[in-house]
């Protein structure tokens, strides 16, 4: 009979749990999907380049086809994930409210129950920008009539900024398209101003005062409270270093993101998705400098939609309380 050293026993053992551990993976995986998609919105705005960053980093570190999808941005991925079209997306919490409670734009009397939460991503500030040369430099001197861009259709900047400014006593001609092509009508005279909801630094912005001088105008503060009585939004300050115009920091109101997903994807797969965001913040601010916010402190900021089985197992093994209204009935 031969001889089996301790030396070479424990190398056995060790060798056999591995496998069994790449097994147990393997097997684990078995109702995942085998591909998925993020829904994010238009191109040249934050929900593009973080929602295709984040769908990369997924692809990349657990091995399964995904990527990033041009959508009509948070009420549209709200929809798409209700009804499976895609397995991820990135939402803000007033729509997700609306679309809770069958008041979604797209869909008026349907419950959008299908869709979870996952975790925090940033805070959306609502923000003006106009070219400098216009002369404006407060809302209350956007002339009557102004030519406003506010997003995509069904967007959040297009559901609540007309409502806002409507609110603040502006006439506005409403006009809609993705950032860029927005950006592209202002330096062309097409629009006097853009109204973004997005987070920041907003892309075309940045692209905007690299071609062009403008003016980003700011909420006074008797604005900020009259919007933030009024929507579900609160006070929000853009840092003075988010763009090369802004001295100082400018006043405005936000809403907060999270990411979405399907209730009934498997939660292991949710569990490993939620997992590998939450643990490697690092990554996610390489993907965009906003998702510094897109951490567990800040799961408090969802009290609309129930958290996903998978993220709740995740958030309480390392020790973060899920209010029970926000977990799956």
């Amino acid at each position: 009979m031969r001889n089996v050293t301790p030396k070479v026993l424990t190398g056995t053992l060790a060798s056999a749990l591995v496998l069994a551990a790449a097994s147990a993976s393997a097997q684990d995986r078995s109702d995942w999907p085998s591909n998925f998609t993020v829904g994010t919105a238009s191109q040249g705005g934050t929900y593009f380049v973080y929602g295709s960053g984040w769908a990369n980093l997924i692809a990349d570190e657990l091995g399964i086809s995904g990527g990033g999808e041009v959508t009509g941005g948070p009420n549209q991925n709200l929809a798409l994930v209700h009804t499976g079209d895609i397995a991820l997306g990135l939402t803000t919490m007033g729509p997700a409210a609306e679309a809770l409670a069958g008041e979604s734009p797209l869909a008026p009397g349907v419950s959008m129950d299908n869709v979870c939460a996952l975790f925090p991503m940033y805070e959306t500030p609502f923000s003006i920008t106009t070219l400098a040369d216009s002369g404006i430099t407060s809302i209350s001197e956007i002339p009557d009539g102004a030519r406003i861009g506010f997003g995509p259709a069904a967007s959040t900047s297009d559901t609540y900024f007309p409502r806002i400014l409507e609110e603040l006593g502006v006439n506005f001609e409403r006009r809609n398209g993705g950032w860029n092509d927005l950006g592209g009508q202002l330096q062309d005279g097409l629009l006097d101003v853009i109204a973004f909801a997005a987070g920041i630094p907003v892309p075309a912005v940045s692209q905007l005062e690299v071609q062009t001088d403008v003016n980003i105008i700011e909420f006074t503060e008797e604005e900020q409270q009259q919007i933030s009585e009024k929507f579900p939004v609160s006070e929000f300050q853009i840092p003075a270093s988010t763009y090369e115009t802004l001295q100082e920091d400018a006043r405005a109101v936000s809403m907060w993101n999270f990411t979405i997903a399907g209730c009934d994807l498997p939660e292991d797969f949710i569990y490993e998705v939620t997992k590998l965001s939450m643990e490697n913040n690092d990554r996610m601010r390489e993907i965009h400098r906003s998702a510094a916010n897109s951490i567990p402190e800040n799961l408090g900021k969802n009290k609309v939609l129930p958290f996903h089985p998978g993220a709740v197992r995740w958030y309480e093994e390392n020790g973060y309380e899920i209010p029970e209204e926000r977990k799956l009935n």
